[in-house]
């Protein structure tokens, strides 16, 4: 008999053969107004409706009850379930369209163990394709071909144990999301707050022992002054590399589509030959750069860096701005006013004025930057922006990690 791949320790009894109608039955059990509108499932999404558009007792007798434990064949066609798929109560007794077929189990089972099964398309999706009907954008089951297909079920003691497991990295999938999420609404929040806004000479949140009214400027004038160099973005036009000169390594091509969160994506970007870059008239961005995305995608803004090569070359999309006088101008927090809520409303509204959306180098020129005017409050600023960032990515990594083990696991502990 064939077991799956990963196993708990403890565990080697073959798992068993069984018709799902042997483990289910189809029910026809209609509402009798014993449940209102507040316990109309969602079937696809799994949870109870807040906004119900019919409620009057002859249309909430058309439902079916769907109790724990109950399945329902959702026949959505989607790139992760070609046939539809079955999706299993974990919330509570409800009801849901009579349009759903619902099956309850007969045999004692583990709740969890089923969520993950009857959702798995490496297991289901062959079983569907076999049991269902399919139509321009929905599936129909067939129930009387569902209940005769077999499937390999292990011994409830081991439902258990990997049903635990699961719920156990969704839970930890969950937290981090959580973490990130609030560390994203935060970061959106003190972008608001630590930047002067509407004219205002100061920020409403300020670090303890800054009293200075802060300068509003045009970042043209900081190039004027020789604080920033004269910011430049990729080449137009004939000089701009065609498709077919991309390589498999060489000097990263950036575009504005590599830019994203705050990060640049050097390793999956196109790449050109060297040679081919050193044809180019400009555009060559190094570490330490802070670049902003100008054309098509606007707004996006990263600091370059890990950057191998001695130069990354950027496409029409994306400028670059480059420090000249550090005294004057922190790297950091540049990077932190491009994000600042005053400055993307100008940014996008500008760019707006296009038939595209696009605001080109001299434009840029002309958009307003407020400075503190000690460079102090600048680094701290910055720093308390990347520490955000920081803790964004780390939840982030976290969280796709946990979703590329948990994909890796459905696939080799079910059979």
């Amino acid at each position: 008999m064939e077991n799956p791949k990963i196993r708990f320790k403890g565990f080697t009894k073959d798992w068993e053969q069984r018709k799902f109608g042997e483990l289910y039955s189809k029910v026809s059990e209609k509402n009798d107004l014993s449940f209102g509108a507040d316990k109309i499932i969602s079937v696809a999404n799994m949870y109870f409706k807040e906004e119900v558009k019919e409620s009057s007792d002859e249309y909430m007798r058309t439902y079916n009850v769907m109790r724990l434990g109950d399945i329902a064949f959702e026949g959505n066609k989607s790139k992760n379930y070609s046939h539809g798929r079955f999706v299993e109560n974990t919330i509570g007794d409800g009801i849901v369209s009579h349009v759903f077929d619902v099956f309850r189990p007969t045999t004692s089972y583990d709740l969890l163990f089923w969520k993950y099964l009857i959702n798995n398309e490496g297991v289901m999706g062959r079983i569907m394709a076999r049991c269902t009907n399919a139509s321009t954008m929905m599936t129909n089951l067939v129930a009387s071909d569902f209940l005769k297909e077999k499937i390999l079920v292990p011994s409830l003691k081991e439902q258990k144990k990997i049903g635990a497991y699961f719920d156990s990295l969704d839970h930890l999938i969950t937290l981090h999301q959580r973490k990130c999420d609030q560390t994203k609404n935060l970061k959106k929040y003190m972008l608001q707050k630590m930047f002067p806004q509407n004219g205002a000479k100061v920020p409403e949140i300020r670090f303890d022992g800054y009293t200075y009214d802060w300068e509003q400027r045009k970042l043209g004038e900081l190039v004027k002054e020789g604080i920033l160099e004269a910011p430049l973005d990729g080449n137009h036009g004939e000089k701009h590399p065609t498709s077919d000169e991309y390589v498999d390594s060489g000097i990263p091509f950036l575009m504005a589509s590599d830019i994203h969160n705050g990060e640049v994506n050097i390793y999956s970007c196109k790449y050109i030959t060297k040679e081919r870059a050193e044809r180019l008239d400009k555009g060559f961005a190094r570490n330490g750069d802070v670049l902003l995305t100008h054309k098509a995608t606007i707004g996006e803004t990263a600091i370059l860096s890990n950057l191998m090569t001695e130069y990354a070359m950027l496409t029409p999309q994306v400028t670059y701005y480059r420090i000249k006088n550090e005294e004057r101008l922190n790297r950091e927090y540049l990077y932190s006013f491009f994000n600042s809520l005053d400055f993307q409303t100008e940014l996008k509204t500008k760019a707006a004025q296009s038939t595209r959306p696009y605001i080109g180098i001299t434009a840029q020129q002309n958009l307003k930057i407020i400075l503190p005017a000690e460079i102090d409050e600048q680094i701290r600023i910055g720093l308390y922006f990347r520490n955000l960032d920081h803790l964004i990515t780390l939840h982030q990594r976290k969280c796709d990690e946990l979703k590329k083990m948990k994909k890796y696991m459905l696939q080799n502990m079910f059979i």
